[in-house]
């Protein structure tokens, strides 16, 4: 008989190589007209957030901050115009890791969260069609 404690000896933190599998996986999963917002999507996981935008945001704590969408709206884009940077989102593993540890939704329930509304505040979408499309995803 093992103890239930013996399950979590050899277990480690997602590193943020896990954490970029999960947001693949969970973007891949959302709707096609979601991700067609943002194609070409770049999604880059880092523990923190940069010194720079803990600054420019205000932030009172590096945990503050789960992700940051940066890009292009698309009433900005146009074909005359080139684009500079692909649409990007940044998750941050330690602050994602803390809010799972005092939540019960699971770490894949909040990455997909945070993916949904990174990109969906950028693009204006409501909390209610936000909602519905982490709905479709579970």
């Amino acid at each position: 008989m093992t103890n239930q404690s013996d399950d979590w000896r050899g277990l480690a933190a997602p590193s943020l190589a896990d954490i970029e599998v999960l947001a693949t996986e969970a973007y891949a999963r959302l709707p096609e007209r979601f991700r067609k917002l943002c194609e070409g999507l770049v999604i880059r996981v880092e523990d923190f957030p940069a010194a720079e935008v803990v600054d420019s945001m205000r932030l009172e704590s590096d945990f503050d901050l789960l992700g940051l969408f940066h890009g292009v709206g698309l009433p900005f884009q146009s074909e005359t115009v080139p684009e500079l940077m692909p649409n990007m989102i940044w998750l941050y593993r330690r602050p994602i890791l803390d809010y799972w540890a005092e939540h019960e939704d699971t770490l894949g329930e909040i990455v997909t969260h945070v993916l949904v509304h990174e990109i969906g505040h950028h693009f204006g979408l409501s909390d209610e069609d936000m909602e519905a499309i982490e709905a479709s995803v579970e």
